[in-house]
Protein backbone atom coordinates (compact mmCIF):
# COMPACT_ATOMS: atom_id res chain seq x y z
CA UNK A 1 0.00 0.00 0.00
CA UNK A 2 2.43 2.71 1.07
CA UNK A 3 5.21 1.65 -1.23
CA UNK A 4 2.58 2.41 -4.13
CA UNK A 5 2.31 5.74 -3.16
CA UNK A 6 3.05 8.83 -5.75
CA UNK A 7 5.52 10.74 -3.48
CA UNK A 8 6.88 13.05 -6.45
CA UNK A 9 3.60 15.06 -6.00
CA UNK A 10 4.48 18.72 -5.02
CA UNK A 11 3.20 22.57 -5.41
CA UNK A 12 5.23 25.24 -6.24
CA UNK A 13 5.20 28.12 -3.93
CA UNK A 14 3.05 30.14 -6.52
CA UNK A 15 0.60 27.70 -6.57
CA UNK A 16 0.55 26.80 -2.81
CA UNK A 17 0.40 30.31 -1.77
CA UNK A 18 -3.42 31.13 -2.49
CA UNK A 19 -4.82 27.85 -2.10
CA UNK A 20 -3.24 28.07 1.28
CA UNK A 21 -4.78 31.79 2.00
CA UNK A 22 -8.33 30.61 1.01
CA UNK A 23 -8.05 27.49 3.13
CA UNK A 24 -6.39 28.99 6.13
CA UNK A 25 -9.56 32.02 5.90
CA UNK A 26 -11.97 28.63 5.47
CA UNK A 27 -11.16 26.94 8.53
CA UNK A 28 -11.18 30.13 10.45
CA UNK A 29 -14.86 30.18 9.19
CA UNK A 30 -15.26 26.70 10.33
CA UNK A 31 -13.80 26.76 13.74
CA UNK A 32 -16.65 29.65 14.51
CA UNK A 33 -19.09 27.42 12.85
CA UNK A 34 -18.00 24.27 14.87
CA UNK A 35 -18.13 26.42 18.03
CA UNK A 36 -21.80 27.58 17.75
CA UNK A 37 -23.19 24.38 16.21
CA UNK A 38 -21.66 22.83 18.65
CA UNK A 39 -19.56 20.09 16.73
CA UNK A 40 -16.34 18.36 18.13
CA UNK A 41 -13.49 17.96 15.66
CA UNK A 42 -10.59 15.32 16.59
CA UNK A 43 -7.68 15.12 14.00
CA UNK A 44 -5.24 12.23 14.49
CA UNK A 45 -1.79 12.96 12.87
CA UNK A 46 0.36 10.20 12.36
CA UNK A 47 3.37 8.52 10.17
CA UNK A 48 7.34 8.71 10.05
CA UNK A 49 9.53 10.48 12.40
CA UNK A 50 11.21 13.82 10.91
CA UNK A 51 7.63 13.78 8.09
CA UNK A 52 6.58 16.80 9.24
CA UNK A 53 3.99 16.71 11.87
CA UNK A 54 4.89 19.67 14.34
CA UNK A 55 5.68 21.91 11.10
CA UNK A 56 1.84 21.15 10.12
CA UNK A 57 0.41 21.62 13.38
CA UNK A 58 1.84 25.13 13.90
CA UNK A 59 0.69 25.59 10.17
CA UNK A 60 -2.99 24.84 11.10
CA UNK A 61 -3.48 26.53 14.19
CA UNK A 62 -1.82 29.47 13.49
CA UNK A 63 -4.54 31.66 11.97
CA UNK A 64 -7.28 29.97 14.56
CA UNK A 65 -8.94 31.50 17.44
CA UNK A 66 -6.51 29.79 20.12
CA UNK A 67 -9.37 29.38 22.88
CA UNK A 68 -10.90 26.97 20.24
CA UNK A 69 -8.47 24.59 20.02
CA UNK A 70 -5.90 22.26 21.36
CA UNK A 71 -2.78 20.16 20.82
CA UNK A 72 -2.03 17.01 22.27
CA UNK A 73 1.05 15.28 22.08
CA UNK A 74 1.20 11.37 23.32
CA UNK A 75 4.13 10.37 25.64
CA UNK A 76 4.10 7.63 27.56
CA UNK A 77 1.57 7.44 29.68
CA UNK A 78 1.77 8.57 33.42
CA UNK A 79 1.51 5.68 36.19
CA UNK A 80 -2.02 6.44 37.28
CA UNK A 81 -3.17 5.96 33.66
CA UNK A 82 -1.52 2.61 33.56
CA UNK A 83 -4.06 2.01 36.33
CA UNK A 84 -6.85 2.43 33.97
CA UNK A 85 -7.58 0.94 30.32
CA UNK A 86 -5.31 2.07 28.02
CA UNK A 87 -7.60 4.24 25.93
CA UNK A 88 -8.49 5.92 29.09
CA UNK A 89 -5.94 8.41 28.74
CA UNK A 90 -7.60 9.55 25.70
CA UNK A 91 -10.92 9.69 26.23
CA UNK A 92 -9.71 12.39 28.68
CA UNK A 93 -8.23 14.34 25.88
CA UNK A 94 -10.92 14.49 23.61
CA UNK A 95 -12.81 17.47 22.41
CA UNK A 96 -15.64 19.03 24.09
CA UNK A 97 -18.52 20.34 21.68
CA UNK A 98 -17.33 23.22 20.06
CA UNK A 99 -13.07 21.77 20.59
CA UNK A 100 -10.79 21.28 17.54
CA UNK A 101 -8.07 18.76 19.28
CA UNK A 102 -5.31 17.99 17.49
CA UNK A 103 -3.51 14.50 18.42
CA UNK A 104 0.47 14.66 17.68
CA UNK A 105 0.72 11.02 18.02
CA UNK A 106 -2.55 9.12 19.41
CA UNK A 107 -3.68 5.85 20.18
CA UNK A 108 -2.33 4.22 17.26
CA UNK A 109 1.00 4.21 19.07
CA UNK A 110 -0.29 0.49 21.22
CA UNK A 111 -0.85 -0.85 17.19
CA UNK A 112 2.46 1.02 15.92
CA UNK A 113 5.73 1.63 18.20
CA UNK A 114 4.88 -0.47 21.26
CA UNK A 115 4.00 -3.37 18.72
CA UNK A 116 7.50 -3.41 17.32
CA UNK A 117 9.31 -2.37 20.38
CA UNK A 118 7.61 -4.61 22.50
CA UNK A 119 5.74 -2.93 25.18
CA UNK A 120 2.48 -4.27 24.89
CA UNK A 121 2.23 -8.25 24.56
CA UNK A 122 0.93 -9.72 21.20
CA UNK A 123 -2.67 -10.19 22.73
CA UNK A 124 -2.81 -7.08 23.49
CA UNK A 125 -1.79 -5.59 19.96
CA UNK A 126 -4.24 -8.04 18.36
CA UNK A 127 -7.23 -6.69 20.97
CA UNK A 128 -6.29 -3.14 20.02
CA UNK A 129 -7.67 -2.99 16.65
CA UNK A 130 -10.93 -3.51 17.26
CA UNK A 131 -11.04 -1.67 20.26
CA UNK A 132 -9.86 1.37 17.92
CA UNK A 133 -12.38 0.52 15.67
CA UNK A 134 -15.18 0.64 18.61
CA UNK A 135 -14.15 3.94 20.19
CA UNK A 136 -13.88 5.68 16.57
CA UNK A 137 -16.95 4.08 16.23
CA UNK A 138 -18.29 5.45 19.45
CA UNK A 139 -17.09 9.37 18.37
CA UNK A 140 -18.20 9.44 14.74
CA UNK A 141 -21.43 8.46 16.37
CA UNK A 142 -22.17 10.91 18.26
CA UNK A 143 -21.46 13.07 16.10
CA UNK A 144 -18.04 13.94 16.35
CA UNK A 145 -15.76 14.67 13.15
CA UNK A 146 -12.82 12.66 13.07
CA UNK A 147 -9.72 13.07 10.53
CA UNK A 148 -7.18 10.76 10.63
CA UNK A 149 -4.01 11.49 8.73
CA UNK A 150 -0.65 9.25 7.93
CA UNK A 151 1.98 11.57 6.88
CA UNK A 152 4.30 9.30 4.68
CA UNK A 153 8.17 9.63 3.24
CA UNK A 154 10.99 7.08 2.08
CA UNK A 155 13.85 6.25 4.00
CA UNK A 156 16.37 7.88 2.22
CA UNK A 157 14.03 10.94 2.77
CA UNK A 158 14.01 10.48 6.62
CA UNK A 159 17.22 10.04 6.59
CA UNK A 160 18.08 13.23 4.63
CA UNK A 161 16.20 15.09 6.93
CA UNK A 162 18.11 13.66 9.93
CA UNK A 163 21.15 14.49 8.79
CA UNK A 164 19.90 18.37 8.15
CA UNK A 165 18.68 18.61 11.02
CA UNK A 166 21.73 17.26 13.08
CA UNK A 167 23.78 19.59 10.62
CA UNK A 168 21.84 22.44 12.02
CA UNK A 169 22.45 23.81 16.11
CA UNK A 170 19.20 25.04 16.02
CA UNK A 171 17.57 21.68 15.49
CA UNK A 172 20.21 19.01 16.20
CA UNK A 173 18.55 17.93 19.67
CA UNK A 174 15.91 16.54 17.99
CA UNK A 175 17.02 13.62 16.21
CA UNK A 176 17.95 11.04 19.26
CA UNK A 177 19.79 7.88 19.02
CA UNK A 178 16.55 6.09 19.60
CA UNK A 179 15.43 7.95 15.86
CA UNK A 180 18.28 6.57 14.28
CA UNK A 181 17.60 3.41 15.64
CA UNK A 182 14.02 3.08 14.31
CA UNK A 183 15.28 4.32 11.21
CA UNK A 184 17.09 1.10 10.83
CA UNK A 185 13.91 -0.65 11.52
CA UNK A 186 12.01 1.18 8.39
CA UNK A 187 11.27 -1.94 6.36
CA UNK A 188 9.51 -3.41 9.91
CA UNK A 189 7.65 -0.06 11.04
CA UNK A 190 6.63 -0.24 7.04
CA UNK A 191 5.12 -3.66 7.63
CA UNK A 192 3.40 -2.49 10.96
CA UNK A 193 2.04 0.54 9.55
CA UNK A 194 0.41 -0.69 6.31
CA UNK A 195 -1.36 -3.19 8.46
CA UNK A 196 -2.47 -0.63 11.02
CA UNK A 197 -3.88 1.50 8.04
CA UNK A 198 -5.47 -1.81 6.23
CA UNK A 199 -7.45 -2.44 9.50
CA UNK A 200 -8.58 0.34 11.45
CA UNK A 201 -9.44 2.13 8.34
CA UNK A 202 -13.22 2.38 8.29
CA UNK A 203 -16.16 3.40 6.32
CA UNK A 204 -17.11 5.67 9.15
CA UNK A 205 -13.14 6.82 10.25
CA UNK A 206 -11.17 6.35 6.56
CA UNK A 207 -7.56 6.95 6.59
CA UNK A 208 -5.60 9.53 3.95
CA UNK A 209 -2.07 8.74 3.66
CA UNK A 210 -0.44 12.08 2.81
CA UNK A 211 2.48 11.95 0.31
CA UNK A 212 4.79 14.14 2.41
CA UNK A 213 7.78 14.74 0.58
CA UNK A 214 7.11 18.73 -0.75
CA UNK A 215 5.72 20.19 2.49
CA UNK A 216 3.74 22.46 0.24
CA UNK A 217 2.14 19.49 -1.14
CA UNK A 218 1.82 17.92 2.45
CA UNK A 219 0.25 21.78 4.12
CA UNK A 220 -2.35 22.15 1.27
CA UNK A 221 -3.97 18.22 1.74
CA UNK A 222 -3.96 19.03 5.13
CA UNK A 223 -5.93 21.81 5.23
CA UNK A 224 -8.62 20.50 2.66
CA UNK A 225 -8.84 17.02 4.54
CA UNK A 226 -9.93 18.85 7.34
CA UNK A 227 -11.74 21.59 5.57
CA UNK A 228 -13.64 18.56 3.93
CA UNK A 229 -14.68 17.14 6.82
CA UNK A 230 -16.24 20.08 9.24
CA UNK A 231 -18.12 21.19 5.73
CA UNK A 232 -19.66 17.72 5.35
CA UNK A 233 -20.55 17.79 8.96
CA UNK A 234 -22.12 20.89 9.90
CA UNK A 235 -24.27 20.86 6.03
CA UNK A 236 -25.17 17.46 7.39
CA UNK A 237 -26.99 18.82 10.54
CA UNK A 238 -27.61 22.67 8.51
CA UNK A 239 -25.29 24.68 9.86
CA UNK A 240 -22.97 25.26 7.04
CA UNK A 241 -21.97 28.67 6.78
CA UNK A 242 -21.76 30.07 3.24
CA UNK A 243 -19.57 33.43 4.27
CA UNK A 244 -16.49 33.74 2.65
CA UNK A 245 -14.98 35.95 5.68
CA UNK A 246 -14.97 35.72 9.35
CA UNK A 247 -16.49 39.08 9.89
CA UNK A 248 -19.47 37.88 8.16
CA UNK A 249 -19.64 35.31 10.56
CA UNK A 250 -19.30 36.31 13.67
CA UNK A 251 -21.67 38.96 14.87
CA UNK A 252 -20.32 42.36 16.22
CA UNK A 253 -21.95 42.62 19.66
CA UNK A 254 -23.86 46.04 19.66
CA UNK A 255 -22.50 49.08 20.31
CA UNK A 256 -22.93 50.01 23.48
CA UNK A 257 -25.29 53.60 23.69
CA UNK A 258 -23.53 56.53 25.55
CA UNK A 259 -25.38 57.78 28.30
CA UNK A 260 -27.24 60.97 27.91
CA UNK A 261 -25.37 64.14 28.33
CA UNK A 262 -26.61 66.24 31.55
CA UNK A 263 -28.05 69.65 30.61
CA UNK A 264 -25.81 72.67 32.42
CA UNK A 265 -28.25 74.60 34.47
CA UNK A 266 -28.72 78.34 32.93
CA UNK A 267 -28.54 80.94 34.82
CA UNK A 268 -31.80 82.71 35.87
CA UNK A 269 -32.55 86.18 35.35
CA UNK A 270 -31.91 88.18 37.99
Amino acid sequence: MLEKVDLSRALTKEEAEPKLKKLQERLRILQQAALHAPIAVTLVLEGWDSAGKGTLVGKLVERLDPRGFKVRSTNAPLEEELYRPWLWRFWMKLPAYGEIVVFDRSWYGRVGVERVEKLARPDEVERAYQEINDFERALTDDGQVLVKLFLHITRKEQRKRFEKAEADFHTAWKIQPEDWRRHGQYREYLGVYEEMLERTSTTNAPWVVVEATDKRWATVELFERVVQAMEKRLKAIGKLPGATRLSDVVAKPPRPKSPPKKKQATKGAE
